[in-house]
């Protein structure tokens, strides 16, 4: 197991900027194009969200933010947040670090008030979609945040917090 240190960062920090860049770079050849969902860097800033960088000696090789949602997105008066940009250096996958930054944003997000986590993720992603369910995350309809609702193959979930141990 990797010694892994999470560190939140404004999405505007270089590795955190490095890393998206890396995740979208991946979407480009997983599915012929980055994820268009509308993002401003602000959307993960405290107290409406967070964006964390996970490090191993030194090296930023992991991330993930977490962006509140309307209780008209999110299509739930629960306190909602989505998940983006959950992401691991090929170097380093297979090593727990997804886990890892995932339970961290999950705590991230609870401390501030969030309830409820949803996110999307794609069939060319099985290792994603088995991270998620392995951490319990439902399936779920996307409400009005999802714009690939709807998509072949589209996974959509959700995760009530805190999570139940």
């Amino acid at each position: 197991m990797l010694d892994v240190q999470i560190v939140r960062r404004p999405m505007s920090h270089p590795d955190a900027d490095a890393l998206c860049a890396a995740v979208q770079a991946e979407y480009v050849t997983l599915y012929g194009g980055g994820d268009s969902s509308p993002i401003h860097p602000d959307d993960f800033e405290p107290p409406g969200g967070a964006f964390l960088v996970g490090y191993v000696g030194g090296r930023a090789v992991a991330s993930a933010g977490w962006r509140r949602l309307s209780a008209e997105q999110a299509a739930s008066n629960l306190p909602t947040a989505e998940i983006k940009r959950v992401y691991v250096d090929p170097a380093y996958r297979c090593r727990g670090l997804a886990r890892d930054i995932v339970l961290a944003l999950e705590r991230d997000a609870h401390t501030a008030g969030i309830d409820r986590l949803v996110l999307e993720t794609g069939p060319m992603q099985p290792a994603a979609i088995q991270l998620y369910r392995r951490l319990g995350y439902t399936d779920t309809t996307g409400g009005g945040w999802s714009q690939y609702a709807g998509y072949p193959g589209v996974v959509i979930v959700e995760l009530l917090l805190p999570r139940q141990a």
